[in-house]
């Protein structure tokens, strides 16, 4: 059982199973929706997807060689908007190299119209550099492309127009028209590792929210490290830290076993996902192994027990 005394449980996020998986049937629409309205229905309080086209191999460690498709996050969160109600919807995290600034914002507040003001706007530099190449995309300087995307998804999303000419991108005069039910658009996530002072940087300047990708390592003993490091560039860039929200994103597994996930009893996986709280995590974005409708029926029990 968790203690009465210990801080109040983060919010839950499941990740969709957009992606393929070794030895699995392909996804297929109805597969993600029944698994989107059941997720909704055991009261987790996000959805989110992956922004990738193709991994080049299993991304998740598992002995695999042939590439796995995803599904397109973009056209597949228009129709999660569309068929749900009440969960937030996220990216986590869409690359900025892979859409022109200027339409990922136009993009990001046509869904939030559609959903009636639950996105969530996950950014990130990109890290799959074979993803790129086959998709014809460039991978040099990707930070710098990110900075630059930042200056013009973010004031055209917080103000609806930006004019920036940087090295790399160009906006002149765009605005957005018509405005979603946000004036100042939805929230930002940017996901960043310590590390990696640039993109902790941007998370200081920019972000609501920041995110650690930490599946393979899925332990609250993980976090203070993390924490310590976005703390040090809030206060380097004169916010204070308190101002940032925080989340993580990990892997539980229920009987597909993957090292580094967190597995065993409903009241065990409840526990280890309540030590987050304790280290100023406010949400958890949870992958579940195997990613289909009876690990969501499982981990129903996971969130009552979480809750209680």
């Amino acid at each position: 059982m968790i203690p009465d005394t210990t801080p109040e449980a983060p919010s839950i996020g499941l990740l969709l199973n957009h992606e393929e998986e070794p030895g699995r049937p392909s996804p297929r629409w109805r597969d993600m929706a029944a698994f989107a309205t059941d997720a909704e229905a055991i009261g987790v309080d996000a959805l989110w997807l992956v922004d990738h086209f193709l991994w080049e191999s299993d991304p998740w460690g598992r002995d695999e060689t042939e590439p796995c498709g995803v599904w397109e996050a973009w056209t597949t969160l228009a129709a999660l908007a569309s068929l749900t109600s009440r969960v937030r919807l996220g990216t986590l995290v869409t690359c900025a190299g892979y859409r022109n600034p200027a339409l990922l914002a136009k993009m990001a507040d046509t869904v939030d119209e559609i959903s009636g003001g639950r996105l969530v706007l996950g950014l990130g530099a990109g890290d799959a550099p074979d993803e790129h190449r086959r998709f014809g995309f460039p991978f040099e300087r990707r930070v710098s492309r990110f900075a630059e995307a930042l200056e013009i998804v973010v004031p055209l999303l917080r103000t609806g127009r930006a004019t920036f000419a940087g090295e790399i991108l160009l906006a002149r005069a765009a605005e957005l028209r018509p405005r979603g039910p946000r004036a100042t658009g939805p929230p930002i996530l940017i996901g960043s590792l310590a590390g990696r002072p640039r993109i902790l940087g941007l998370v200081a300047r920019y972000a609501d929210v920041w995110n650690a990708w930490i599946p393979h390592r899925s332990r609250a003993e993980e976090i203070p490290a993390l924490r310590e490091a976005v703390d040090a560039a809030c206060v380097a860039h004169g916010r204070d830290p308190a101002t940032l929200k925080r989340s993580v994103a990990i892997a539980v597994a229920f009987d597909d076993p993957l090292p580094g996930a967190i597995a065993g009893s409903a009241a065990e996986i409840a526990d280890a996902l309540h030590r987050f709280a304790a280290e100023g995590i406010g949400e958890l974005q949870v992958r579940l192994f195997p990613n289909d409708q009876r690990s969501v029926e499982a981990f129903s029990r996971v969130l009552e027990l979480l809750r209680s």
